[in-house]
């Protein structure tokens, strides 16, 4: 069967340098930088299984969080760039590209959905996080680039980073909680029902979301219930089929993508091996699987 992990993650290595050059802290500050497979595509290729073509993205190190709307900009076109000149040195390890956009310059963000994004081949959407600026990525600051990605066509990649308010951050459960409450903040702002043709595709198995389906459907308002189910959850559990199976029975098969988070969970270059087990392991007929592994993807970037 084919396998299109759409959730894997780059550091491009001469836009990681410059942001070095922004602030030389970072791999300490996020010690999961310091993976070669990020960086180095032989080390890499040594790891890889062969087979599974994988859809990348950046890491978390966003220039807005750093830098003025100008430089971010510039630093966010250099990445994507670079990202998708990996993409074309090595495309039958990478499937297609996920962009960045800089949060505090709406007008270059949607520029590159315009023109990097739109009618580009290596391209398929951009990477957007949890939070921005310290808001929720449902503050209405961010509604043109949305709107882009729905005039588009382009989904947009969620993904989680900690609310630095907070104190207790940590990796295993704050970011899934994190992700949740992006989605219902999401649905409440209006973003699924102002923009309908909108597709986010929300990591680690769409979070909290299927685990409390009932609390989701009783206490929301039947709307908001409703464009819950809209959403298109990966695969990223690191197993876990009953999970998954969740996942599957709340936004339903056709809405679940293979997704790995490679190469981070299980070292040194992700848990494709284990994810695959648990889809194995779950009690779906083998279009379903097909479905989940390769065909919802293409059927979602059109």
């Amino acid at each position: 069967m084919e396998r299109i992990d759409v959730f894997a993650h780059l550091l491009p290595p001469t836009f990681y340098a410059k942001m070095l050059e922004v602030e030389p802290q970072i791999p300490t500050i996020y010690a999961f930088f310091n993976n070669p497979t990020l960086t180095d595509m032989s080390v890499r290729r040594q790891h890889w299984d062969g087979a599974t073509r994988q859809v990348v993205s950046l890491v978390n190190a966003l220039p807005e969080d750093y830098v003025g709307p100008v430089e971010a900009a510039a630093l966010c076109w250099e990445a994507n760039d670079e990202l998708i000149a990996m993409r074309r040195a090595h495309p039958d390890m990478f499937e297609a590209a996920v962009l960045m956009v800089p949060m505090n310059n709406m007008d270059e963000a949607t520029r590159i959905v315009r023109e990097q994004v739109a009618d580009n081949d290596d391209v398929v959407g951009v990477q957007v996080f949890t939070r921005a600026l310290g808001d929720s990525i449902a503050d209405a600051q961010f509604r043109p680039l949305f709107a882009a990605l729905a005039e588009a066509d382009a989904p947009a990649w969620l993904h989680p980073v900690f609310d630095l308010r907070k104190p207790d951050n940590n990796i295993v459960f704050s970011w899934e909680y994190e992700l949740t409450q992006a989605m219902l903040q999401m649905v409440q702002a209006g973003l699924l029902q102002d923009f309908p043709g909108l597709k986010v595709i929300c990591h680690h198995g769409g979070a909290m979301v299927p685990f409390f389906a009932g609390r989701v459907d009783r206490i929301l308002p039947a709307w908001q219930a409703a464009d819950m189910r809209k959403f298109y959850a990966d695969t990223a559990l690191l197993g876990n089929p009953k999970a998954l199976e969740l996942a599957v029975d709340y936004y339903g098969v056709d809405h679940i993508v293979f997704g790995t988070d490679a190469p981070f969970g299980i070292l040194p270059a992700g848990g494709t091996k284990e994810i695959l087990q648990a889809i194995e392991a779950m009690n779906l007929t083998a279009r379903e699987r097909q479905a989940i592994l390769a065909e919802n993807y293409r059927r979602l970037v059109g």
